[in-house]
């Protein structure tokens, strides 16, 4: 099992930044008020049947997940969707506010394997900010693009003076998205879960030869030398 991973998605973070800037419109908070401390709020793009007025990402009865009435006014967001060869469920702006913390929790079967992958993408964020997956902490830059597996445990906490927004992307998981994950920048797997599959992304790393693959595929080994120990 993935806990996490670094992905070659492209995302014009600084565009995205300044049209956020140009948005005016209530945020909302979010809906799992017992797991989080200050303000964690989120600004809904495309939800089930295009609701506005909810940040739920989940589909309820017959719903089918749209755009909102907010996406016209992201651009920069069309464009990196645009380039994403799966079906696209949720997208929302997810602010946690400098100072506010997201307690240790778990969202049930979302995660790759089961078919359903949760991409961030960091439009503002700060050194302070701590990220934790199942233990391990997630250093996620302005720009990049990180798959968290939700279903693990994980927190976050905004340390620093500045808000930290993410936009959170929920993907279905298909070829194509397999093979984005058969070639990550980085990735950590859950020891329990290394073996075949721990395999097979570093046999796909060393056909790539290159500097930076088979760096990620020593590191790799090691973990799987490590766990074996």
């Amino acid at each position: 099992m993935i806990r996490y991973a670094k992905l070659s998605l492209p995302f014009d973070a600084e565009l995205t930044q300044s049209e956020l800037l140009t948005i005016k419109e209530e945020w909302q908070p979010h809906f799992n008020v017992s797991y989080y401390e200050g303000s964690w709020t989120g600004l809904p793009l495309r939800t089930p049947d295009g609701k506005h007025d909810t940040i739920i990402p989940d589909l309820m009865g017959q719903a089918e997940y749209q755009d909102t009435t907010y996406m016209p006014y992201f651009p920069s967001v069309i464009k990196m969707l645009s380039g994403l060869n799966c079906p696209v469920m949720s997208v929302r702006f997810l602010n946690l506010q400098a100072g506010a913390v997201i307690k240790k929790h778990t969202d049930k079967g979302l995660f790759f394997e089961q078919g359903e992958a949760r991409l961030h993408f960091p439009v503002f964020t700060n050194p302070d900010v701590e990220f934790y997956v199942d233990g391990e902490r997630v250093i996620m830059s302005l720009g990049e693009c990180w798959y968290m597996n939700a279903h693990l445990p994980h927190s976050v906490a905004n340390n620093g003076t500045t808000d930290r927004i993410h936009l959170v992307v929920d993907c279905v998981v298909n070829d194509w998205l397999r093979s984005i994950f058969k070639s990550p920048d980085a990735i950590s797997v859950k020891k329990e879960d290394k073996g075949r599959e721990h395999l097979m992304i570093i046999q796909q790393l060393r056909r790539q030869n290159t500097i930076t693959s088979n760096k990620l595929a020593d590191d790799m080994e090691q973990q799987l030398k490590e766990s074996d120990e």
